[in-house]
């Protein structure tokens, strides 16, 4: 097969931008849940899990930014190589973390909004409680469910980053420079 660099095989600009800022972001505050959980006092939990609302409601909004633009960018086919396993699992991954990168932080907001606590952005503005019911078991039980489902995603996640560094290093079809702007990816079928 031939290798090429033209730009039906890999992503716009805007769809690298998108994938890298929200990639980025989801591991940082991964990070941040984590050492909010293991903090020592709990103003430090607190401080941590203010940062962590904040992501999730930055990567709620790049996430619907970047569906827009992936509706209004064509997308470019999966290699011609792969396996039929292997397209099936592809798109079946990226529609669990669409869904995911939805449904996490809404549904983090969604229980936080039954404690009616409002978020802090970073200091530069507040996001008010979504109009719900004071619920504070409900709100409970969503962050669990939030927290298993944010768990997953991050199995995902390494499942996807696998999934590309065989595709680059094994199969040699440059599979993870379809996301950079730079390096050799093989001409989709």
């Amino acid at each position: 097969m031939t290798i090429t660099t033209k730009s039906k095989s890999r992503y716009s600009i805007g769809s690298m931008v998108f994938h890298w800022l929200i990639a980025i972001l989801v591991i940082w505050n991964w990070r941040l849940a984590a050492n909010a959980e293991h903090a020592e006092t709990g103003a430090q939990a607190s401080a941590l899990f203010a940062d962590h609302k904040a992501i999730g409601i930055t990567i709620l909004v790049l996430t619907l930014g970047r569906i827009v633009w992936r509706l209004t960018h064509p997308m470019p086919a999966l290699p011609g190589n792969y396996a039929t396993w292997e397209r099936v699992l592809a798109r079946t991954t990226h529609a669990i973390f669409y869904i995911l990168l939805i449904l996490l932080p809404l549904g983090a907001w969604i229980a936080n909004s039954m404690s009616g606590r409002s978020i802090d952005m970073f200091g530069l503005f507040t996001i008010p409680p979504l109009p719900v019911s004071a619920n504070r078991e409900l709100g409970h039980s969503i962050f669990e469910i939030h927290a298993t489902c944010a768990m997953f995603m991050i199995y995902l996640v390494g499942l996807h980053i696998l999934g590309a560094l065989k595709h680059t290093f094994f199969d040699k079809d440059g599979g993870i420079f379809r996301m950079l702007p730079f390096g050799r990816v093989r001409r989709s079928a």
